[in-house]
Formats: C-alpha cells, sequence, structure tokens
C-alpha cells in the first residue's frame, strides 16, 4: 500500500514537473515571436539606417530589390504599400504590374479595341500595368480614411487614461492592445519602437511619416509641445478630439452639399464613353471609317483630349477639401 501510494506521488509529480516545464517552453516561445514582430516592425526604419548587423531578410539574393532601392520610386512605393496595409514589396509590384502589362498587350492585339491595333495594345498593357497601383492607391485611401475616423476615439482613449493616472506610455500600449486595426496595428508600432529604445519624439515622428494626416501631425506637435512647456496633456487631446469630430461634421455637410456635382462629373465622364461603345454595336464601320479620315482622326484625338481636361477640372471643381 505505501509503495502504490509513493507510485502515484511520484507519478503526479512527473506530471507536474512536465507540465510547468511545457507551459515555460510556451512562454519563452510566445516571447520570443513577440520580439521578432517587433523586430520585422522595426526593420523598414533600421534598413534606411547605416548598419552592419540588421539587414532586410532576403536582400541579399534578391537582385531585382537592390536594383530598384536606387530608384526614387521604389521608397515612395514602399511607403505607399505600408499605409495600405499590404505585405508587398516594390519588387513584386514591379514584377505584377510587367506580368499584367504583357496579358493587357495581349488582349489588345486579340481584341483590337480602339481604332488601331498599335493604339489597343499600348492603351491596354498601361491599363492593365497600371491595375496594382490603384489598388493600392484604394487600399490606401480606405485605410487612412478608417484610421481617421478611429483617431478621435483614440484619443479621448488616451485622455481617460491619462486622467485615471497611467502615463502615457503605458496609454498608448492600452490602445494598441484594445483598439480595432488599422488604429491597432499602427500604435502597436509605435509602443514596439519605444520598447526597443526609440525616444519618444522619434517614435512619433515615424507616425507621422507612416500616417500622413493632419490630425496625426496636431497630434504629434501637441503631444511634443506639452513635453517641451508642460500642462494638462489629457484635457489637450480632449479638446483636440473635439475639433476632428468638428472637421468630420463639416466634412459631412460640404460632401452633401457637393454630392449633385458629383453625379454630374460622373455622368458626364461616362456618357461619352457608352455613346461609343453603342455606337460600335450599332454601326460598326462609323468609326473605321472616320477614323481613316484625316480631319476625322483629328477630330477623334481632340475629343479624347478634350474629354480628359474636362474631367479634371470637373474633379478639381467637386473635390474641395476641409
Amino acid at each position: 500500500m505505501t509503495l502504490l501510494i509513493i507510485g502515484i506521488f511520484l507519478l503526479l509529480f512527473s506530471v507536474i514537473l512536465f507540465a510547468v516545464g511545457l507551459g515555460s517552453r510556451v512562454d519563452e516561445s510566445k516571447r520570443k515571436t513577440e520580439l521578432a514582430r517587433m523586430l520585422d516592425d522595426r526593420k523598414p526604419e533600421l534598413a534606411e539606417q547605416p548598419t552592419v548587423l540588421i539587414e532586410p531578410a532576403g536582400s541579399e539574393n534578391d537582385a531585382l530589390a537592390r536594383l530598384l532601392s536606387g530608384f526614387d520610386f521604389s521608397k515612395k512605393w514602399g511607403t505607399m504599400i505600408q499605409q495600405a496595409g499590404l505585405t508587398w514589396t516594390p519588387a513584386q509590384v514591379v514584377v505584377s504590374m510587367t506580368i499584367l502589362a504583357i496579358v493587357g498587350g495581349l488582349l489588345g492585339l486579340k481584341l483590337h479595341l480602339l481604332l488601331d491595333a498599335t493604339l489597343s495594345v499600348i492603351a491596354l498593357a498601361a491599363l492593365f500595368a497600371a491595375l496594382p497601383l490603384l489598388f493600392i492607391r484604394r487600399k490606401r485611401k480606405k485605410r487612412m480614411a478608417q484610421f481617421e475616423e478611429q483617431f478621435p476615439e483614440a484619443l479621448d482613449f488616451v485622455a481617460r487614461a491619462l486622467r485615471a493616472g497611467h502615463a502615457f506610455q503605458v496609454s498608448l500600449s492600452m490602445l494598441s492592445q484594445e483598439s480595432p486595426d488599422p488604429l491597432r496595428s499602427e500604435f502597436l508600432k509605435v509602443y514596439n519602437e519605444q520598447n526597443l529604445g526609440e525616444s519618444l519624439p522619434v517614435v512619433l515622428r515615424h507616425l507621422g511619416e507612416r500616417v500622413p494626416l493632419l490630425d496625426v501631425k496636431f497630434f504629434v506637435a501637441a503631444v511634443l509641445m506639452q513635453r517641451e512647456t508642460g500642462g494638462n496633456l489629457g484635457e489637450i487631446l480632449t479638446k483636440l478630439s473635439s475639433v476632428i469630430r468638428d472637421r468630420f461634421r463639416l466634412k459631412g455637410q460640404v460632401k452633401a452639399a457637393s454630392a449633385h456635382g458629383r453625379i454630374t462629373a460622373t455622368i458626364l465622364t461616362v456618357l461619352p464613353i457608352v455613346t461609343v461603345m453603342i455606337l460600335s454595336l450599332i454601326a460598326p464601320g462609323y468609326l473605321p471609317a472616320m477614323a481613316k479620315d484625316p480631319d476625322g482622326k483629328h477630330l477623334i484625338i481632340a475629343s479624347i483630349i478634350g474629354q480628359v481636361i474636362g474631367y479634371m477640372i470637373m474633379r478639381k471643381i467637386i473635390n474641395i477639401k476641409v
């Protein structure tokens, strides 16, 4: 009986030791994963600084990435991709644009959508090649709009945390845990940069570069000014969130007032294109015959140029910035 009790005790003791060891390994693995993620968030900033300790992964084998790194558009595209919240690289964008340009050129060569085969190939190749950039710009615009909409709530959250007695860094940590994306990911980068030893002014400057919004610039300026001159940061952030909400209301009123103009601009832009498509179906030989005539060719070119100029003018009129 005594041996049985001792055996059960040793068995339970072994199970407990195994569970403790397994838990410690899991906790250590989580810490390593978190540290790796924090370093990954810092790689774009660290890659711009002269260092022999940290090098972007895969850069030694990616000849296209090394080639593109010397061009200015590569840095601009990298910033735009980061602001869109995507994990692409400029090299991947260039490759996808090249592939889509080839596909568009083949379609233009086969379909002859425009009056001339060469013109069709060039137009469709350029259109297909621009699709990745258009997608990135759309994702960036949508993400920035979501961030701008969530930002007043974030300022109120930080202000409440400060009034409750938390430090500013702790408030940013709480914000990065409680907020939805894209607010959560951006302030998580801010918190991780601080944990890696960056000073607060540098961290906030990086935030302003990643999120080039006027409201974020106000936030960065308010925090840095409060650090220099003192004052109640919670009250400052509360007033700033109120100003941002007032600006949102004004923007909504302007958008409602200009809705008629935007609809009119859309109709005037789409109507000539639809007319040309319907005319091609009803009278297929009309436009080719007009293109063969010297004066008709000039008229077609002038109408296309006038359509583009008119669209740009209408867009400038209805794009009211608040």
